[in-house]
């Protein structure tokens, strides 16, 4: 009966656990390029029962074997076994910002691409592509942190900023990179375009194993391998003023949630019987 009580508890703090997934997924639902957690379980190695009272060995010429019937498995509950990022690209939205960057899969891609920033903890990836332009001119996060070309930190100016879908970025040489000439991006004709730098695109061979870090940024384990460019055949596209939206599907998380409620009632409701069975037993032995 107390392993019915532990059996029962594993059940309530593995749905815990996943409400608290799918409560941050719905969190969330509306943040930039947000990718949804999905949590796994497992169980706990079952263990193969016998008759206690006709324990035995029996004896043969060969050797000796159990003479004990068999009654069959019993459970131990389940547990987390993890909870691990989906990275299905979100839907697209047109915003029309030239500081907005998006990066689109293409077919048959088996890794995501992430944008690379400068953080004060290193270089992290990012699927988020709300940028903005500091007063330096360098293209950063609304946290202040600045996007990666191969070269290094993006500096241009106000409506002097042109990303092709290759990621290569281009700017018109007649206004410059400086923050005090800039223009409207509608007045600018690029037409004296020079290739200023190219977007640092990145992926890692096993993105299941990135670890968020909040603030859309991921950094890379050595589970996952570190981040590498992507060969040119199998390069991502890059839209300028487009943003991915998160890839949580509201019905999704709310049936998940429903779901988890449900789960967690059965497995209180089944405590709540093996504490009852356990405090009959112990009037029975008084």
């Amino acid at each position: 009966m107390l392993r019915g009580l532990y059996t029962g508890a594993n059940g309530m703090i593995s749905q815990q656990v996943r409400m608290d997934v799918v409560a941050n997924n719905l969190a969330n639902v509306d943040k930039t390029a947000f990718k949804k957690d999905t949590t796994v379980f497992k169980t706990f190695p079952e263990m193969l029962l016998h008759r206690y009272s006709e324990d035995g060995i029996g004896k043969t010429p060969m050797g000796s074997f159990d003479t004990s019937p068999v009654v069959g498995k019993l459970g131990f509950g389940a547990e987390v076994n993890e909870v691990y990022t989906r990275f299905e690209q979100g839907a697209v939205k047109k915003t029309d910002n030239i500081f907005d960057l998006m990066v689109q899969d293409q077919p048959g891609m088996e890794k995501p691409a992430f944008f690379s920033v400068l953080t004060n903890r290193g270089e992290r990836l990012t699927r988020s592509g709300s940028f903005v332009l500091d007063k330096n001119g360098f293209v950063v996060t609304p946290q202040g942190f600045p996007l990666l070309g191969e070269k290094g930190p993006i500096q241009v100016n106000q409506g002097n900023f042109l990303v092709k879908e290759n990621g290569e970025i281009y700017v018109n040489a007649k206004l410059g990179t400086a923050p005090k000439d800039g223009t409207n991006f509608s007045e600018n004709r690029f037409e004296d375009p020079v290739l200023l730098d190219k977007l640092k695109i990145r992926t890692v061979e096993n993105p299941r194993h990135l670890d968020k870090e909040g603030d859309s940024f991921y950094s890379d384990t050595p589970e996952s391998g570190e981040p590498t460019a992507f060969p040119e055949l199998l390069a991502p596209q890059v839209l300028q003023g487009y943003l991915e939206a998160s890839n949580v599907s509201v019905v999704t998380e709310m049936v998940d949630m429903i779901e988890v409620n449900r789960a967690y009632e059965a497995n209180s409701k089944t405590m709540q019987t093996q504490d009852s069975l356990l405090g009959r037993l112990f009037e029975i032995m008084r």
